[in-house]
């Protein structure tokens, strides 16, 4: 008989038996029709049931064949306990799925390699040491040309590609008036041969299409990009766009597998870097080094030549430099070189999101863990109540592992409809957890499929738990002795105190996800309700640009328009918003002295500024019409604090310290509060606010490309005003176009995004972790009070206390949950210095944190408990008297 045809009987049940039964009939009348009796030809066949066992075992794959059966056995059992049955599914489930969750943005953003000819050959070079700020850092930008010098150094051991940081911006195209948002990048002309992408049209860019500063205004569109923004329209190729102050002809499409190198960016158009504007520019750090390594060549040596490059191009640059201090020269030429591995890439949301991300995996694994414990304790009170059924199984003569295999069957249906289940959340929650993540103005977009590597992860996964919460039960199940059994079965205090110690290590792991949930959430808390020194109430943002810049004229016809606007406060124009991310910095020279170490930052304003955005003004007057840049200016305390020894700076004059030498008398003429400039997590920086119009060479206005207009309404929903602002604008100066609408509570809480995504998250598997171990403790509770209630009944018939009743029930289980939460305290203590970087104004070591957890399991013990307690009272001694 074939293979195939064994296979196929496995499944034909009681088709197989009735031919069977068929088969020892036909041999019986054959016998017959030759004269022999029939009961003597049945007993010359032997015994019927023999022969049919023997016939079936032929006929099928008897290991095949034992698992239908089991899984027929274990289908009615879940069957039979649909409630327990559907809570370990929905624990289970909740658990796997965020899981696989977890691992889909983990390799997305950490993982996934970058689909690219050989990525394990890729490295991303970055330097390490003391910033112009005199602060320590790691910074991966380079100036164009020490990227090249640095090229043809390496050109021998490996191709290096200069990659921009993707960033989103302005551009129109020729049939729509309306400018829009798109992720731009500048690459090396060489970066699509030498990473082995095809064209999906048209044709790609190559290395002359990158040799001359200006000479090649061509962009290639990724496959994404030509999906979502035109249809796939074949005849993209040859349309033209308006990007700054030129025009690019789309040359190609990308294949479309690749989507750039930036993880957490989907990169919609290309540029060659021969097109940006600081290609030249020594002093100007705009791209990422990406370094493909030729087989067989060492990094060290190559790192070591680079760094070489990089310090004597760095060495001659700064050598003409008079505006820095010895220290700060010194520090900056003492960088190292670093090359590190980039098989995924290289982006600024790995670094911010890359320890968050981890984090969040480990307290998705204590879930996990939590809820294995709890549906092995299901399992072991489930093995217990069939412990008769097992030892009869023994005596009549089934082996050791047709008992486990028996039991990790019906696991293994619990653990696959759990991760089918648990698929669904994960389909849904990863993309959920990514929305989470995104600034309003520069969403982030992760690759997300599912793939082999997804279905391998959630195969292991699932696999794993079937061992982690069916392994034990079903060595114990196998383990029983028929005669123990029929002699009352085996010690009940030893399944207790396995039950009591899965409760422990519940509670251990409940705890130490509380413990850092509370860390989290507090973190949020904390950094979202710190003052920032302005009003973002009814703050609307209008960010316009200008092609070609206009005189400063024209924006103030603008912002003179807007404020006769119905619904309109006040409107006051800046550079940038505050807490924007932007920054303009400088040193500081009092009195003609040396350049500062520490740096001042700067933001162009205009009048009314500090009205607009509610920042007081202590000491001297605000800006007015006719001042001018740098003839008057304001700081804010940190300011005074920090350059003029808090002394009254009113009427002083100090100078703007350029890096080249070049210096700017600036005249203060008043003091503001303190306000945070471009992030609340950095300390308070000196800030300077100076007018909004400049003097050009001539003596005139000098243009301006790009101005906010900063918009207080008198609605609470600032938002609602922004179409009828937005034509406005457009409608005043034709040559103005708002390139985004913002308002300021929105950025605030941008600050907070990863807070915010920790806290939640944390939150909401904190909130499961204790009602899954809550649970669990109930089920035990319950479990232990069964097996107690004859001796119970006696002791409530001798006159015991509801004290002791209460005490004997719960003894055990408080016990188990103190030795948890000690070792869940001493993870959480360990686990502060992981974290640490991800808290604010909050530290593991703090003992008020322990409250949150404690006080959480204390109820969950409490709710768990009373029920049982009340239920021990109301036992009948009687009827317990009357129990053989």
């Amino acid at each position: 008989m074939s293979l195939w045809s064994r296979i196929a009987n496995v499944f034909r049940g009681d088709g197989l038996s009735r031919e069977i039964e068929e088969e020892f009939e036909a041999h019986v009348a054959e016998a017959v029709e030759q004269g022999r009796d029939p009961e003597e030809a049945r007993r010359a066949l032997g015994r019927a049931l023999r022969q049919r066992e023997e016939s079936h075992d032929v006929k099928v794959i008897a290991w095949l064949d034992s698992l239908r059966a089991d899984a027929i056995f274990g289908w009615r059992q879940l069957k039979r306990n649909k409630i327990t049955s559907a809570a370990a599914i929905l624990s289970l489930a909740l658990a796997i799925g965020a899981c696989t969750s977890a691992f889909r943005l983990i390799d997305a953003l950490l993982w996934r390699p970058l689909p690219v000819a050989h990525p394990e050959q890729l490295y991303v070079l970055s330097r390490k040491g003391m910033g112009f700020d005199n602060k320590p850092g790691e910074w991966d930008s380079w100036a164009y040309p020490a990227f090249a010098q640095m090229r043809a150094a390496a050109k021998d051991q490996a191709e290096l590609i200069a990659i921009s940081y993707a960033d989103r911006s302005d551009v129109t195209y020729k049939t729509d008036q309306e400018m829009e948002k798109a992720n731009l990048q500048f690459v090396s002309g060489w970066m699509f041969p030498t990473f082995g992408i095809q064209p999906a049209a048209g044709r790609l860019f190559t290395e002359n299409d990158d040799r001359q500063p200006g000479a090649s205004p061509y962009a290639v569109i990724s496959y994404d990009y030509w999906s979502r923004r035109f249809g796939r329209d074949p005849h993209i190729i040859g349309r033209t766009f308006h990007f700054g102050d030129g025009i690019y002809e789309i040359v190609g499409v990308s294949e479309k597998k690749f989507s750039g190198t930036e993880p957490g960016t989907v990169v919609d158009i290309f540029i060659p870097t021969m097109m940006h504007h600081s290609v030249t520019r020594q002093d100007s750090t705009w791209i990422r080094t990406l370094a493909v390594m030729k087989p067989g060549i060492a990094i060290e040596p190559l790192r070591a030549k680079l760094a070489a490059v990089s310090h004597a191009f760095e060495e001659k640059r700064l050598s003409g430099e008079t505006g820095l201090s010895q220290q700060t020269l010194k520090g900056v030429l003492a960088n190292q070189v670093l090359m590190e591995p980039a098989p995924t890439g290289a982006s600024g949301m790995q670094q911010e999101y890359s320890r968050a991300l981890s984090a969040l995996a480990v307290l998705v694994l204590m879930v996990l863990l939590i809820a294995c414990a709890n549906v092995a304790n299901l399992m072991t009170v489930q093995a217990a109540a069939r412990a008769r059924e097992m030892a009869l199984r023994v005596s009549i003569g089934a082996g050791r592992w047709r008992l486990v295999q028996m039991v990790l069957v019906e696991s293994a249906m619990l653990a696959f409809f759990a991760a089918a289940s648990g698929a669904l959340f994960a389909w849904w929650s990863a993309p959920f957890v990514v929305s989470m993540i995104n600034p309003p103005d520069n969403p982030a977009r992760l690759i997300l499929p599912a793939d082999w590597r997804v279905l391998g992860f959630g195969m292991a996964l699932t696999l794993s738990v079937i061992l982690l919460f069916g392994l034990l039960p079903a060595l114990r199940a196998s383990a029983v002795k028929p005669v123990s059994v029929l002699k009352g079965g085996d010690d009940p205090h030893s399944r207790r105190r396995l039950m009591h110690g899965m409760i422990a290590l519940q509670v251990a792991f409940c705890f130490l996800v509380l413990f850092v949930a509370g860390l989290f959430v507090t973190t949020f808390q904390r950094l979202s309700n710190k003052p920032t020194g302005f009003s973002a109430e009814r703050i609307l943002l209008l960010e316009t640009t200008s092609r070609p810049a206009q005189s400063s004229i024209y924006w103030d016809q603008v912002a003179e328009r807007l404020r006769a606007v119905p619904g309109v406060e006040r409107v006051s124009q800046s550079a940038f918003p505050l807490l924007k991310g932007d920054n303009w910095n400088d040193s500081i020279s009092i009195n003609g002295g040396p350049p500062s170490i520490d740096l001042a930052y700067f933001l162009n304003v205009s009048p009314g500024f500090l009205e607009t955005m509610r920042i007081p003004l202590i000491a001297g007057r605000d800006l007015r019409d006719g001042d001018l840049y740098p003839n008057a200016v304001i700081v804010n305390e940190t300011f005074v604090r920090k350059f003029l020894n808090g002394e009254n700076p009113v009427g002083r004059a100090v100078e703007k310290a350029s890096d080249d030498g070049s210096r700017e008398r600036m005249q203060i003429v008043g003091v503001m509060r303190d306000a945070y400039y471009s992030s609340i997590r950095s300390p308070m920086l000196p800030v300077v606010f100076v007018p909004f119009h400049h003097k050009d060479a001539k003596g005139g206005l000098s243009p301006e490309s790009d101005e906010t207009f900063i918009v207080r309404t008198a609605s609470s929903n600032p938002l609602a005003l922004a179409t009828t602002l937005r034509q406005e604008v457009s409608r005043t100066r034709s040559g103005f176009h708002i390139s985004n609408v913002i308002t300021q509570k929105e950025l605030n809480e941008a600050q907070t995004i990863r807070e915010r995504l920790l806290a939640t998250l944390a939150f909401f598997f904190g909130a499961v972790a204790l009602l899954l171990a809550g649970i669990g403790l109930y089920g035990v509770l319950n479990y232990s009070l069964q097996q107690q209630q004859r001796e119970l009944g006696i002791r409530l018939a001798l006159g015991a206390q509801a004290g002791n009743i209460a005490r004997q029930v719960t003894a055990g289980i408080f016990v188990a949950v103190s030795l948890g939460a000690v070792a869940g305290l001493a993870a959480g203590m360990a686990s502060g210095r992981y974290i640490e970087s991800l808290l604010y104004q909050v530290k593991a070591t703090d003992i008020s944190m322990l409250a949150i957890p404690s006080l959480t399991i204390l109820l969950a013990v409490i709710i768990a408990a009373v029920p049982n307690v009340l239920k021990a009272l109301h036992i009948d001694p009687v009827a317990m008297l009357r129990v053989e």
